[in-house]
């Protein structure tokens, strides 16, 4: 299968594979669209069975942000990175160097963030050789680590599906079925328990697990019963796809809530969870928290002035609105929400391409 052929490519205007043979660097940089902005996303360090398995997930995730950015009324486009490797045991200084060194060869097209299995202090590392990374954690400038904030806005969000299906002003009653408590999903865990939510978690981290589980009294269980469970919400916060007709069948919930980017294995997945009544999230609205944050620090470098708090708090706020405008159009227009969300995200984006093509054609 060539990139043309896959199912993932979406009129992607750049893919781009990186090799740095001293440190061992596989990567590869997936542009979707620079129309509203330069693109913008995090980078991976996954242990991808194959290439074309990364190369399946960089598309996906790439479009993903590109309808992230766009709901969220950035200026930026979206792209997505991925890294080949453990991040465990292959992650050094000099490989996220040399991926800085490649990004400089994008001439500003792409600018990259943290994401699964990457950190702040490795975009640090790249900073070094690049100015085309974001996610600082100093200088004026820096917006430190988005986790806090992605956990924020899903959390606020959960609080929206527990008002409109529940009646609920907090989380007091409700169970909440958590998939993943890594850096988002622990903070998303501190909070729905803070507001009075049962929680039920799981990890392949058995370290994560118990820190999150002393912290809040989360009942811990398997990877694969998390979707049996009984339950009110179900927040996957872990890799993508793990909503597909496998797993369907099993859920028991009422509503999906979740962090995770790509939940939906395709999009029939979302119709068949609207004809069974349960309501999806779309998960590149709820989780823009991240992102907004970022965008902050691009802004605050573009204009020379210090990070701006009350700015992402105003755009988060905006976003939260935009989620419940959604709900009330799916159910007024008896659509799937995810179908609702995607149609806003592509006017905007093709709104700011003819804009651009016009401004091009002088």
């Amino acid at each position: 299968m060539t990139l043309f052929d896959s199912p993932s490519f979406a009129q992607h205007e750049g893919v781009h594979s990186f090799y740095d043979e001293k440190t061992g660097l596989k990567a590869i940089v997936a542009v979707h669209s620079t129309a509203r902005g330069p693109a913008v996303g995090g980078t991976r360090m996954w242990n991808y069975a194959t290439a074309a398995e990364a190369l399946e997930d960089v598309l996906r995730l790439s479009k993903g942000m590109s309808y992230k950015n766009a709901i969220a009324d950035l200026e930026m486009g979206g792209g997505k990175s991925v890294i080949i490797g453990d991040s465990r045991t292959q992650k050094s200084p000099e490989l996220f160097k040399a991926f800085g060194r490649f990004l400089n060869g994008l001439g500003g097209n792409y600018f990259a963030a943290e994401d699964v299995g990457t950190s702040v202090e490795d975009i640090a590392e790249a900073r070094k050789v690049t100015p085309y990374v974001l996610g600082l954690k100093d200088g004026p400038e820096a917006s430190g680590d988005p986790s806090p904030v992605t956990a924020e806005g899903v959390f606020r969000s959960n609080l929206v599906v527990a008002r409109r299906l529940f009646g609920k002003s907090d989380m007091t009653g409700l169970t909440v079925a958590v998939q993943g408590v890594g850096h988002v999903g622990a903070y998303l865990c501190e909070k729905l328990h803070a507001a009075g939510a049962k929680l039920i978690i799981t990890d392949v981290n058995q370290d994560n697990l118990k820190a999150v589980a002393e912290k809040t009294g989360a009942t811990v269980v398997s990877p694969d019963e998390i979707y049996s469970v009984e339950a009110d919400i179900y927040a996957p916060c872990a890799l993508g796809a793990t909503l597909n007709p496998t797993t369907i069948d099993q859920l028991k919930v009422k509503a999906i809530c979740g962090a995770a980017n790509n939940q939906l294995a395709t999009p029939d997945i979302g119709d068949e969870l609207h004809r069974r009544g349960v309501l999806y999230s779309p998960d590149y609205v709820v989780n823009g928290g991240g992102i907004i944050n970022v965008a902050a620090e691009m802004n605050a470098r573009q204009n020379g002035t210090a990070f701006d708090p009350a700015w992402v708090e105003t755009k988060l706020a905006r976003l939260i609105e935009t989620f419940e405008e959604i709900l009330v159009r799916a159910e007024a227009e008896q659509k799937p929400t995810y179908q609702i969300a995607d149609a806003i995200a592509e006017e905007r984006i093709k709104a700011a391409a003819e804009q651009k093509a016009a401004a091009l054609a002088g």
